[in-house]
């Protein structure tokens, strides 16, 4: 009975396709150590990663900055805390906003692409031929497309703070707050720790995406119409894995009293 509901609903192979997951990361992690990385096509793929998917990642964090702002700026102002309009803002981005964005866009724009593309060639047997000429698939595939996810993501994730924060200082100008008012109120919020978690939130990110994309193209199977399941699999595990892992490390980063240095050091 249990076993013909997880049948039906799919959760079987899913588990099945998980566990081929954690399998490859595995080997992922020991091929990092043990083999040569291929340049050229770990470039590829950063290109593929970042600048291909810099517009809409910049004018998403610039429209959620200017949209943060709106909400907080009217109820701080009204509560005669408009000074801190700037830190709360820089706050959300650094911690938690910026990295969630951005794995999103990628999850969806290069997930997505990862699990169409190597799905692709499962199904027509591309990668069969790769075993044939000794070539691993883990080594020439997964590998640039894990390194490549683990430098852009963090990447995206710092622009986006930047760019969040110039929506933000943009918008204040309508609620009568100063300039130097904000960007004070950032520097006495922010610490060091808020700015670098984000860049580390993001490099779990991408691999995430990376492993997730890849393993769901690797275990296609059902010709076309298995390439696009694997390709909605794959992207809805990515987002599902980003969102439990984002509140594993905001447990970790930051379940602590909150004390540290800030950016001027106070």
């Amino acid at each position: 009975m249990i076993n013909r509901i997880f049948l039906n609903l799919g959760l079987q192979s899913w588990f099945e396709r998980l566990w081929a997951a954690i399998l490859l990361t595995g080997r992922v992690v020991f091929y990092l150590f043990t083999r040569k990385i291929d340049a050229r096509n770990t470039l590829e793929q950063m290109m593929a990663v970042g600048p291909a998917s810099l517009a809409i990642a910049l004018i998403t964090a610039t429209v959620i900055g200017m949209i943060f702002t709106i909400q907080v700026a009217r109820e701080f102002l009204a509560l005669g805390a408009g000074s801190a309009v700037g830190g709360i803002l820089a706050l959300a981005l650094s911690r938690e906003l910026c990295p969630i964005m951005m794995a999103v866009v990628v999850a969806g724009r290069v997930g997505s692409a990862f699990a169409a593309e190597i799905g692709t060639m499962r199904v027509t047997e591309q990668i069969d031929a790769l075993y044939m000429l000794n070539a691993d698939p883990v080594e020439y595939l997964v590998i640039p497309r894990v390194v490549a996810c683990c430098i852009m993501v963090p990447a995206l994730t710092v622009l986006a703070l930047i760019t969040g924060l110039a929506g933000g200082l943009l918008m204040i100008r309508f609620y009568g707050i100063a300039d130097t008012v904000f960007l004070e109120s950032i520097q006495n919020f922010v610490r060091v720790w808020d700015v670098i978690c984000g860049p580390i939130k993001g490099i779990v990110f991408g691999c995430l995406i990376a492993i997730i994309g890849c393993n769901w193209g690797l275990t296609t199977t059902g010709g076309a119409k298995g390439v696009g399941e694997s390709t909605t699999a794959a992207v809805v595990t990515c987002l599902l894995a980003i969102f439990i892992a984002n509140f594993i490390l905001s447990w970790i980063m930051f379940k602590g009293s909150g004390q540290g240095a800030s950016l001027i050091g106070q």
